[in-house]
Parts: C-alpha cells; structure tokens; sequence
C-alpha cells in the first residue's frame, strides 16, 4: 500500500469531513427500505464490501475486564472476519499504558496497513499515534480521544454528552411535568471527562423541564461500586421517582441494592445497553425501564472505516468523497416498545 506524508493524509481527511458530526447506527453500507418498485426485502446500494486490496490492520484495547469492553473487541474481530481482504492483529487487552504503547509500536515496525486504538489513556497513546501516522500508517482512534488531530486520520466516538440529554428527556417525559418529582443519578467514576459529559447532559436536559438531580452518587463502573453507591443513595432518599445509572455494568450491583433495600417506587434508566438490563425492561415487572445505548460497535466501526480508507473507498451515505475525519454515533434509547430491536446485538454484563 502507498504511504502518504502524515499532513497530505490528514488534509484528504479534514476535506472529506462534513461539516458536522456523522450519525451512525452501526454499519457503512446501505439497506433502504423498499419504496414501492416491486423488490421485497433490502436493496444494497453501494459495493463497499466488496473485496479490494487486502489491508493488514493492528487493533489494540484496554482488557475485557468491563462487559462493554469485551464486546468491544469481539465485534471488532467479528467485523474483520466478515471481509477476505482484512487481516486482524489484535493485540493482548491491558490496562498497562507503557505496554499498549509497545504493541503500537509492534504495528509500526511489522509495517501494518492501519491500525485502530481504543486508548486506555487517550493522552499518553498521542505521541505513539502519531508516530503511526507519520510512518504513513493509517491511525482510527477509538471512543477516548487523543490530545493532537495530527493523531489519527479518522475518530469513532460515542456521545456521552447525549447519552445523558437521552436518559434525561425519557425521564422528562416520563414524569411527565411534576415539578416535585425526585431524580436521581448514579454516575461511573466522577474523575474521568465521560462521566462529566454524561452528567452535564442529563443535568441540561433535565431543566428543560424543570427537574434536577435532587440526590448523586458515582460508582466505579463495577458491579460492587454500583452495589453500594446504590445502597448509600438508597439509604440518603426515602423517596425517588426516577433514576438513571451510567452505565450497565455497574447496573448488576444497583438492582442487587435495590433488591436488598425492597425498593420499587421508582423507576430506572441504565446506560450503555446490556443484554441483561435490557432482558429487564421485557420482563415488564422490573424497576428497570429504559436503557441508553453507548455502542459496543464502535471498534468495530472502526475497521470497517480503516478498511474502506486504505482502498480509497467512500462512505456510502456521504455525497463528499473519502470518509470524514470524525464520527460520532448515537444515543437511543432502548424501552419496551423497542427491545426486540436492540436485544440481539447486546453485549453481556
């Protein structure tokens, strides 16, 4: 494959954005509804899978030791395996940013075509990152951002910020304009910027209809810190009307706490979109009620993206040639009239 210089690359890049954000769901290629031309099912509309030139591609994450971070990965090998001409090297899991840094640089020296990062520290993979970019290697950054655009062609980003306004327009609608109503929030680990974004998202969405946060506490995104945040919330108000909790994972520990305490006066949004929170919301007869997703394609979205820059290919869906510099995707929310839906592709707690 040729090697472009580093600033040619990221010009292409910056010249094939759109001007804001993509919304993705999912997948690159089309599947339109039919629209009255006689065909019953999907008609495919772009031959982006089909085979090209064959791309080596490095792929590197911090360790399944989280539900979502496990599907992470799994869908990105499952992605790569759909396509003949993408071979995936993926790289042990960790949390040991020194040892990820040496597995990009493992990739550089073997000569990948691209390489795509789900950085456990977004800042300290920048410098590595951007060496990959330099050695004319095609860099997708996943979910944490680095600190320089010069890091990476193209960016996959989940919407924190929206998983937030998502959780607190259902609860909006839900209370349906009670003024007295008590919400509460269980947050992730309060330190880091994504459980920030995700806060100041609910916490803006709430005031458009008048609510706020009127109880908070921050677990660890692990079942246990989920368990006894939850436990000392349940304990501080005597009445809630409505919680949401960041994230899923840490999820499995809230319901054990809300069991434990007999608890159901309340009704509970999850974040993140796990099979298990979402096997409760079908249930019909748990506290649960909606969950936000925060994909677990992403990494995977990222091959594909890789995939498609590497043959010169464009995104389907974009009148602007080549694939934009930043994709960020979207925060539905999953409820019962949408389950069935959302409930295949879920990741396990």
């Amino acid at each position: 494959m040729s090697r472009r210089p580093l600033r040619a690359r990221l010009a292409f890049g910056l010249l094939a954005a759109t001007s804001s954000a993509i919304l993705l769901t999912g997948c690159i290629s089309n599947t339109p509804v039919d629209e009255g031309n006689g065909d019953t099912g999907p008609v495919a509309t772009s031959d982006n899978d089909a085979s090209g030139d064959n791309v080596v591609i490095g792929f590197s994450a911090p360790a399944a030791d989280h539900g979502w971070m496990g599907a992470i990965t799994k869908a990105a090998q499952a992605e790569a395996d759909k396509y003949d001409d993408v071979e995936l090297r993926v790289a042990e899991g960790t949390n040991d940013v020194s040892l990820q840094i040496s597995q990009i640089e493992t990739f550089i020296n073997d000569g990948v075509d691209a390489i795509v990062i789900l950085p456990f520290d977004g800042a300290a993979l920048t410098e590595i990152a951007t060496e990959a970019m330099e050695a004319g290697i095609t860099v997708v950054n996943v979910d944490r951002e680095f600190s320089s655009p010069f890091a990476a062609r193209t960016t996959v980003l989940g919407d924190n910020y929206g998983m937030g306004v998502s959780a607190g327009t259902y609860i909006c609608e839900e209370l349906g304009g009670n003024a007295d109503a008590v919400v509460a929030e269980i947050a992730g680990i309060d330190s880091l910027p994504l459980t920030q974004d995700r806060s100041q998202g609910f916490s803006d969405a709430l005031s458009g209809c008048g609510l706020e946060v009127s109880n908070r506490v921050a677990g660890d995104f692990t079942v246990q810190g989920g368990e006894q945040a939850a436990a000392n919330l349940l304990q501080a108000a005597p009445q809630i009307d409505a919680i949401w909790n960041h994230d899923d994972d840490q999820g499995v520990g809230v319901l054990a706490a809300i069991d434990s305490a007999n608890r159901d006066e309340f009704f509970l949004v999850g974040g993140a979109g796990s099979a298990n929170m979402m096997r409760e919301i079908e249930s019909g007869d748990s506290v649960v009620q909606a969950t936000v997703i925060y994909p677990a394609t992403q990494a995977a979205d990222g091959i594909k993206l890789a995939r498609l820059i590497e043959q010169n290919k464009t995104m389907s869906d974009t009148a602007s040639l080549g694939v934009p510099h930043l994709v960020q995707l979207f925060a539905p929310v999953v409820t019962a009239d949408n389950v069935d839906e959302y409930l295949p592709s879920a990741f396990e707690s």
